[in-house]
């Protein structure tokens, strides 16, 4: 049965319904939507006006945030989320000033880009993200910021004109230190941030002949198959550039707290210097190579105070290459030494020796202020923020003695990367990975320590750093002419040249394979110079095939003669 109800009856029972605020579901939304059209029927008036006010059609809501924060690098990006309650489909769309760069799934509402953004080329994106259910929408400005990701140090690699050098000037000059008999393994130039010269190359037949003859050859290998082929990934040593290498790493300890400073007396870390005269030596000392502390020598079939003018590079010949060094007595006030041929009539404290056994304590120094030896404590403060991938060789004792004096195997495309990290000041990406203090040190060493050191005359040293020897260029005079140029320098002629004038790098390398021990670890084991040995018997500065140190290969003639390709 129907049971009919008046109309004046049916008014006032849709009004009583608008009276209430509707729950939020599709079928009081459809009667809502129904009692308005009977309410206009029934002459609805003020209250049906009212009425009609209530009643909103269903729109999404935005509820995730309206700002997302996004490393360099990465695509990914994250996912924007809406609700609707009448559970119906959600559109997800992008607009705004950055839309092309970014796509979002129109059903998911995950976001990436088209392409891993770069925060030094742009760091901040805004858009506009839309929500759509069927013909109703809603909006909401999004923000993307980029963080900065350290990343390592790599270049551009172009032509020599990119950065206004000529490319024939610049060969030219790597036709002359690869020539036959200059055993340079690998060189290059990096300029303005761009890779812009090198070169690699094996054996030369003069070489390869004289390899074959030397009697402290690891005869276990071929010439060939040790030495011939040489490309981008061959490995090539420090020597003595890893003293520089130890030096910053001594800085980058102070900035940290672990020294107080480079002036921090070197017995406080070296206990057993405390109650004697070398507690006078600082840390400072040990890096100018002015700790007026004896070299060490082989002495009658064991390691003492030199007593001839000898090389502490004689410290290679003990498995522990630190416990002399830590040993040693200070230099007596007044007395010559037959050993000190810097031009000063006494050692002592304060005058300049070149010293192994200085910078093997620096490391020890490193050690004992971190509790970290110093290839682990590299890794995480340097090599790994460069980029550096390398192995540092260590003494044969039984602690392993990292030998901070020398000794680290990489590319030199590595080591290219620490001399790039010095020519930025020590910056990378924003981060002072190097204190600026020190590497303004390092510029203002003083020329007070001229040395004649391997036939190169008016060089100055500090800081485990060189200006570069000063040389006669046929028809010009002396180059450079003043401290303009920093370097290392190891054995052989491993050379980091470091032009702060020119925003340039130059770096080359002796002819080298190391001779890795059975377990594959680097360790320095002399028990023979010869086939047994694994001492790194591939230099021919150490086999004797140079006649006399240093090769022919000229530091400053090579960076004279790049210097004029510089248009």
């Amino acid at each position: 049965m129907v049971t009919l109800i008046p109309n004046v009856i049916k008014c006032k029972l849709l009004k009583r319904l608008h009276q209430t605020k509707p729950k939020m579901n599709n079928l009081r939304q459809r009667l809502a939507l129904l009692s308005l059209i009977f309410i206009k029927a029934c002459g609805g008036g003020g209250d049906a006006q009212n009425l009609a006010t209530v009643v909103d059609i269903v729109r999404p809501v935005i509820i995730s945030a309206s700002s997302f924060t996004v490393s360099e690098n990465q695509t990914s990006i994250g996912s924007v989320v809406a609700s609707i309650s009448d559970y119906s489909t959600l559109s997800y769309s992008l607009s705004g000033a950055d839309a092309d760069a970014i796509s979002i799934n129109s059903s998911t509402g995950l976001m990436s880009f088209n392409s891993a953004p770069d925060y030094e080329t742009k760091n901040t994106y805004a858009v506009k993200l839309n929500v759509s259910a069927g013909s109703v929408s809603t909006s909401q400005d999004i923000t993307i910021s980029i963080s900065n990701t350290q990343e390592p140090i790599s270049w551009v690699e172009a032509s020599p004109e990119s950065v206004g050098m000529d490319s024939s000037k610049l060969s030219n000059a790597f036709d002359k230190i690869f020539a036959d008999g200059y055993w340079t393994q690998a060189a290059l130039v990096i300029k303005d941030n761009k890779l812009i010269y090198e070169r690699y190359r094996g054996l030369k037949s003069s070489e390869e002949e004289a390899l074959e003859n030397s009697p402290t050859r690891d005869k276990t290998y071929t010439v060939q198959e040790r030495w011939g082929h040489r490309d981008i990934n061959s490995v090539v040593t420090s020597w003595s550039t890893a003293k520089s290498i130890t030096s910053v790493l001594i800085a980058i300890a102070v900035e940290q707290g672990f020294i107080s400073s480079i002036d921090q007396s070197a017995s406080d870390f070296i206990v057993e210097w405390a109650n004697d005269s070398r507690n006078q030596i600082t840390i400072r000392n040990l890096l100018d190579m002015q700790s007026g502390l004896h070299k060490v020598c082989w002495v009658n079939d064991g390691l003492a105070p030199c007593t001839r003018n000898g090389n502490d590079a004689d410290i290679m010949y003990v498995d522990n290459q630190l416990q002399p060094c830590i040993n040693r007595e200070m230099a007596i006030t007044g007395v010559t030494y037959p050993w000190h041929d810097s031009g000063a009539t006494i050692f002592e404290l304060g005058n300049y020796e070149y010293n192994n056994c200085d910078t093997m304590v620096l490391g020890e120094i490193l050690f004992r202020a971190t509790g970290k030896n110093i290839e682990t404590y590299a890794d995480i403060y340097l090599f790994s923020k460069i980029g550096m991938d390398v192995e540092w060789w260590q003494d044969n004792s039984i602690d392993g003695n990292y030998l901070s004096f020398c000794c680290i195997d990489a590319t030199i495309r590595d080591f290219a990367k620490f001399g790039q990290l010095m020519l930025n000041n020590g910056v990378l990406d924003g981060e002072q990975i190097i204190p600026l203090s020190y590497i303004n040190k390092i510029k203002d060493i003083p020329n007070n320590t001229p040395e004649n050191f391997f036939g190169f005359p008016n060089s100055s040293y500090g800081l485990q750093f060189w200006t570069l020897y000063q040389t006669q260029i046929p028809n010009v005079g002396n180059f450079p002419v003043a401290n303009s140029i920093y370097n290392t320098e190891g054995y052989d002629g491993q050379f980091i040249l470091i032009d702060y004038a020119n925003n340039m790098l130059v770096l080359r390398n002796s002819i080298y394979q190391p001779s890795i021990y059975a377990t594959g670890e680097r360790k320095w084991i002399l028990t023979d110079l010869a086939t047994t040995s694994n001492f790194i018997a591939s230099l021919p500065g150490y086999m004797g095939l140079q006649g006399s140190h240093p090769s022919p290969f000229n530091p400053a003639e090579f960076l004279y003669d790049v210097t004029q390709a510089i248009n």
